[in-house]
């Protein structure tokens, strides 16, 4: 008589939605990357930059100080998403927001195949963009 495969039922429950977002455009021919990024504590992260298309990411350790343009800067946790629209959009920050421990997260970008995935923004463009940056104080997310 044949073994019986017991099948697993775990999967119809294993699935949890970190976010839903509907992406304001994907570049045309786009391809994908996804990159793990660690920050020693207390590192201010990358400088004011941009990405071609938009990037979704994942705290995994940590906690991040996150700012986008026209977004007030908020405090990301692990286990907690987040999502960039990229283009135009300026992000500010992404450094380590705890001086004790470091920091690590993932992040997938989708980016036109003719430009890079990430665009380091100049002094000059910033001045002249200053207004459409939010300046609250740090909100917990």
């Amino acid at each position: 008589m044949p073994e019986q495969t017991t099948r697993s039922t775990a999967w119809q429950t294993a699935l949890t939605t970190l976010q839903d977002v509907a992406p304001p455009f994907i570049p045309a021919g786009a391809h994908g990357m996804t990159v793990v990024i660690e920050y020693p504590p207390g590192d201010p992260g990358a400088p004011p930059h941009r990405h071609s298309g938009p990037a979704f990411g994942y705290v995994l350790e940590g906690e991040m100080l996150f700012e986008l343009e026209g977004e007030p800067p908020r405090v990301l946790r692990a286990g907690e998403a987040f999502w960039e629209p990229g283009g135009d959009v300026i992000h500010y920050q992404d450094g380590n927001n705890r001086a004790d421990v470091a920091l690590r997260f993932t992040v997938t970008m989708l980016f036109a195949p003719d430009q890079p995935m990430f665009t380091l923004v100049d002094e000059a463009e910033l001045a002249q963009r200053r207004d459409r940056r939010a300046h609250a104080g740090t909100e917990e997310s």
